[in-house]
């Protein structure tokens, strides 16, 4: 897949066939749409386009609002994408100047002249342009004017997987891991760097790791312990990890600190990657230090029998 950040670094010949949106998550949906895709530019003889924005227009568009979380980073959001057989991938900075453009502008001049659009798959509730104003109607009543073939994915095509972010996103807010893992067609995942805690892990027999995530809007699940997969070292490593503030510690903040099996290195300042895989329990506080290992205890016992089960 190549990567384009600049409309006019895209060389077109007019045969390509877009898909556009935020594809937030790459969710079951959105692949339903990239499967479309591909199946009519084969039909075509063309080459598959995926046009996305970045930021995500309700970051410039709701500048303040810090409730937007997102369930992919964009660099996540590029792998997966990769990961999914296309061909070119046009990333468009998004800005307030370009929320301004009107439909008939949109259509000429990013998707005629920039692309070189042949035809378009888009979802049934597409909006483009100004106030979203324009959308799947409005390219089929003017598909003769701008010679763009229109394929619509249905409202019952896509509901019946019953697809979208904002459930998915619902779903890791709530805990609900093997829901949001469903839709998503794979495990629920974040990166970050490994930081220096206080290092109590160590005292009681279960070192951990401690996540700082790379970004601030990377959506963040409810606090609780978790069966996990970790990526380090160009490994896969079973996990158990805990989100929340340490209660029977200290209670101070918020971390997200993951216990690797069979892993004892020094790791600071490593990068890695986490599967969230299962919800285990919520965070409790405990009468003394004793309890809180004795659970744990617990906790990985079942999150090894669960791994060893999966594979």
């Amino acid at each position: 897949m190549k990567i384009y950040y600049k409309l006019s670094d895209f060389q077109h010949n007019g045969n390509s066939i877009v898909t556009t949106g935020t594809f937030d998550g790459v969710h079951l949906g959105h692949q339903l749409i990239i499967k479309k895709l591909k199946e009519k530019a084969r039909e075509l003889n063309g080459e598959t386009v995926l046009l996305t924005f970045w930021p995500h227009p309700r970051l410039i568009i709701s500048p303040h609002d810090n409730n937007l979380k997102l369930l992919t980073t964009i660099d996540e959001k590029l792998e997966i994408l990769g990961s999914l057989g296309i061909d070119h991938m046009v990333v468009l900075p998004f800005t307030r100047e370009f929320s301004e453009l009107s439909s008939d502008k949109y259509i000429d001049e990013i998707l005629v002249k920039g692309l070189g659009t042949k035809a378009m798959v888009i979802g049934y509730d597409h909006r483009f342009g100004k106030n979203r104003e324009g959308g799947i109607d409005y390219l089929k009543k003017h598909s003769d004017r701008y010679k763009i073939e229109v394929t619509e994915i249905s409202r019952q095509e896509i509901e019946n997987i019953t697809i979208s972010s904002t459930k998915i996103r619902k779903a890791v807010l709530e805990g609900n891991i093997k829901i949001a893992n469903e839709l998503l067609g794979r495990p629920y995942s974040f990166s970050g760097h490994i930081i220096k805690g206080r290092q109590l892990g160590r005292t009681i027999g279960f070192p951990t790791a401690n996540v700082a995530l790379q970004k601030n809007y990377k959506l963040i699940p409810k606090n609780g312990v978790y069966i996990t997969k970790v990526h380090l070292r160009n490994k896969t490593f079973g996990g158990i990890m805990n989100i929340g503030n340490r209660p029977t510690v200290d209670g101070i903040g918020t971390s997200m600190e993951v216990h690797i099996f069979e892993f004892s290195d020094d790791i600071y300042g490593e990068n890695l990657k986490v599967e969230v895989l299962e919800f285990v329990r919520n965070e409790q506080k405990f009468d003394n230090i004793k309890e809180l290992i004795a659970q744990i205890e617990i906790d990985c016992e079942q999150a090894l029998k669960y791994l060893n089960e999966k594979n």
